[in-house]
């Protein structure tokens, strides 16, 4: 049976004259791409510069809302309620749809602290996607695939995309380990690449606490800010395409999976 993934990138989370990331280059390997959306980095010229380079290079389009905290880039939590998540997401997406349009949006990963917070708290990822639904039920929603929020994405019946990580290593629950433990994120290529590889073809990763847990997804997320980013994204895609693995974006491997 054909396999298909979809590689994806936070980018654009650069802010005034403060350059961040190395969009140009790993926009290159990607087929998917989450903007950032202003709480936690980027503004509305980067917003843009960073739309049209992802339409220059035929990659899919997404939202990538946070918690409204710049200076600790939307990794620290808040104790919002369920109208308050719902209205910053709605605010948050509602800024790109103004430059790309509801057709050209292809999904929505929330970021930071709020992405993982829907993985553990039901209130949260049911107020995210209801947020979503209620924009466009056309809208994909990327969920971290074996969570709670994958469950209520199902249940809810909205489109989604189960998302995993090349360069983060998981605790035995199938959680991200948080990146305050020591070897939480990975930076050694060629583990990243036996990972992925492994994790494409046996469904089975390592956990950081030495367990193997089972793992089924559609998404590959490659953090920008990873030092070798770009090497890893373009070793990445082209390991991928070596092992008969075809790259995908979460559009169509949805209608590939229809």
């Amino acid at each position: 049976m054909k396999k298909y993934v979809d590689i994806n990138a936070d980018i654009g989370e650069s802010f005034g004259n403060y350059k961040l990331g190395f969009d140009e280059e790993i926009i290159k390997n990607i087929t998917s791409a989450n903007i950032a959306t202003g709480f936690h980095a980027g503004d509305p010229n980067w917003m843009k510069k960073t739309i049209d380079l992802s339409v220059k290079n035929n990659v899919a389009i997404g939202a990538h809302p946070s918690y409204q905290d710049l200076i600790g880039f939307g990794r620290r939590d808040m104790n919002l309620n369920s109208i308050e998540i719902e209205n910053i997401i709605k605010y948050q997406v509602g800024s790109i749809i103004g430059f790309t349009g509801l057709d050209n949006l292809q999904h929505v990963k929330p970021h930071g602290a709020l992405y993982n917070n829907a993985v553990k708290d039901q209130s949260i990822a049911q107020a995210i996607i209801k947020s979503i639904n209620s924009i466009s039920s056309e809208l994909i929603h990327v969920v971290v695939a074996g969570s709670l929020w994958e469950e209520l994405a199902d249940e809810a019946h909205v489109k989604y995309i189960r998302e995993t990580f090349a360069d983060r290593e998981f605790m035995s629950d199938g959680t991200l380990a948080p990146r305050s433990l020591e070897g939480s994120v990975i930076e050694n290529i060629d583990l990243i690449l036996d990972r992925t590889i492994s994790m494409m073809k046996k469904g089975k990763v390592k956990s950081l606490q030495g367990d193997v847990i089972e793992i089924k997804f559609d998404s590959i997320c490659v953090h920008g800010d990873t030092k070798g980013s770009v090497e890893i994204s373009k070793k990445i895609h082209d390991k991928l395409k070596t092992n008969d693995i075809e790259i995908k974006s979460m559009f169509e491997i949805l209608n590939a999976n229809l």
